[in-house]
């Protein structure tokens, strides 16, 4: 389990916390056993609460270039590599997951929530769109209507609004988050570590392009697996209950 260690900021992303995060992502790749990452917020009250905003204050100040880079470059560069991931990253929603917090829950390819959740995209408050590609990804996830309600609000919806949006797979108790987390890893663990990478890759390259072009993507991904010890053993294992 991954955690977003900042209770007293609840959890807000400074600069920092971003890049040991995108920096322990890095090194995550190569460490074999690793098969899946849960990551949460420490404490009980937040999972993020967004960016920190005493950074964003500094970086506006500093002008636009600067804003640029720091704020945006650096939070794009954080949900890109977690929605591009080529393990499986769980998303543990413990508590409130606003602005870039909710972005990190829309880039993780699995999340779950304690039922006193809460999301929101307040950023429209402070005068500017979400900075790490929540104005992309959640229309996406989420339908255009639906996204642009709480993007151009900035009004929170609470956890079972968010799983029938489809913004999180499940909805539990606070007692049974991690449990919950670790069930769902497990499930997608049982299966070939060829195959788990080539369909998170094959979904996440193509789901923005045509059926056509996506269909490719999945031809390509197919391909890669073929040769691979997890097929030969996925089919012996089918071909000896079939006998």
């Amino acid at each position: 389990m991954v955690t977003i260690d900042r209770p007293d900021k609840l959890n807000a992303l400074d600069y920092t916390t971003i890049d040991e995060l995108s920096v322990w992502l890095d090194e995550a790749i190569i460490d074999e056993s690793i098969r899946s990452i849960v990551l949460m917020g420490a404490g009980d009250r937040a999972f993020s609460a967004g960016a920190d905003i005493m950074c964003l204050a500094q970086s506006i100040d500093a002008g636009t270039v600067p804003a640029l880079q720091d704020i945006v470059t650096r939070g794009q560069g954080l949900t890109r590599r977690i929605e591009q991931f080529p393990k499986p990253i769980i998303a543990a929603v413990n508590g409130l997951a606003y602005g870039g917090g909710c972005e990190v829950v829309e880039a993780a390819h699995l999340a779950v929530a304690v039922d006193h959740a809460t999301f929101a995209k307040p950023e429209i408050s402070l005068g500017f769109p979400p900075p790490f590609g929540g104005s992309q990804r959640l229309p996406r996830h989420i339908g255009r209507k639906r996204a642009l309600e709480m993007i151009l609000t900035g009004d929170a919806v609470d956890a079972y609004r968010a799983h029938d949006m489809g913004l999180v797979n499940r909805v539990v108790p606070a007692a049974e988050l991690l449990a919950a987390a670790s069930e769902l890893a497990v499930r997608v663990e049982r299966h070939a570590s060829t195959a788990v990478h080539a369909c998170l890759a094959a979904v996440t390259r193509g789901i923005n392009l045509s059926i056509d072009e996506g269909l490719a993507v999945e031809a390509a991904w197919f391909a890669t697996t073929v040769p691979t010890v997890g097929v030969r053993r996925g089919l012996d294992r089918f071909l000896s209950r079939a006998r």
